[in-house]
């Protein structure tokens, strides 16, 4: 499932066609993905004009001049595509229709917006943009890595006295935003801890030093345009590459980055997901 960095890169590809624009007609081609469409979600948001495209966790926010937030989640296939030869650096005509293009956004310049979800684990949702933080996909939402809600002072606090393992700590969305398998084990190589380590046995310290670290790891895929595994793409179509510099993820049985290290990553189960670290350089 795409995680922060594939959702702010989706973000980002559809900023310079959608933010600002009009949305001259929006299609639905079925009821539902994961749960049903709002009620009149093709004529509400036809003829709306988007004031603001923003992302909160792994959710991309549309807010329409109409007082209304559209809400889009990409599930696990989940893709949107720009095509269109009114876009600048994108040059792509519009493609024939496809199976799963279940949402369809034609902008007021010409330029397409395609939602396309093989799997349709997907969602969107209408809401009122005044009232959108207390979505019930929202409201419980901890504060976003890349902001300044994240800092050392409330990591700490939020951790206090807990006897979790430090990657449950850092997958729980109450206690940061929008971190996924993927990069909570980047980081924790980059940090030297190893996932199952309780955090009330972690020095404060070095719990501290989670903070930066996390922020470089998504700003570092995110410069990657995110990690195409199977299914990920581009606003643009494009694949992602960040996946080229995992330093643990997926790496079962190959030799640890670590120079001078003779040890190769582990993988381990915890709680249905896989944990990739290194036992010699994670502790």
């Amino acid at each position: 499932m795409p995680e922060l960095p594939e959702v702010e890169t989706v973000r980002r590809g559809l900023a310079p066609v959608m933010e600002g624009a009009r949305i001259r007609h929006a299609q639905v081609n079925r009821p539902d993905l994961r749960w049903p469409f709002p009620d009149r979600m093709a004529e509400r948001l036809t003829g709306a004009r988007i004031e603001r495209l923003r992302r909160r966790s792994k959710y991309i926010l549309a807010d329409l001049d109409s007082g209304e937030t559209l809400l889009v989640h990409l599930g696990m296939t989940g893709r949107m595509l720009v095509s269109g030869d009114a876009l600048g650096q994108f040059v792509h005509d519009h493609p024939a229709p496809e199976k799963h293009d279940h949402v369809v956004f034609d902008m007021q310049d010409g330029a397409r917006v395609t939602f396309n979800d093989p799997r349709r684990f997907g969602a969107m949702d209408l809401m009122r943009t005044a009232t959108a933080d207390s979505h019930p996909l929202l409201t419980a939402l901890g504060p976003e890595p890349l902001g300044n809600g994240f800092h050392e002072s409330q990591l700490l606090a939020a951790l206090k006295g807990r006897s979790m393992p430090v990657k449950s700590a850092l997958l729980d969305q109450k206690i940061v935003a929008g971190l996924g398998n993927i990069y909570v084990c980047e980081a924790l190589y980059r940090a030297g801890l190893h996932p199952q380590r309780r955090v009330n046995k972690i020095a404060e310290k070095r719990i501290a030093t989670l903070v930066p670290i996390v922020r470089a790891v998504l700003q570092d895929a995110i410069a990657a345009g995110g990690s195409s595994l199977r299914d990920f793409r581009q606003a643009d179509g494009k694949l992602g590459y960040f996946q080229h510099s995992f330093d643990v993820y997926g790496r079962e049985g190959q030799p640890c980055r670590t120079p001078d290290c003779a040890q190769t990553v582990h993988r381990i189960v915890q709680s249905g997901r896989s944990s990739f670290f290194c036992p010699t350089c994670q502790r």
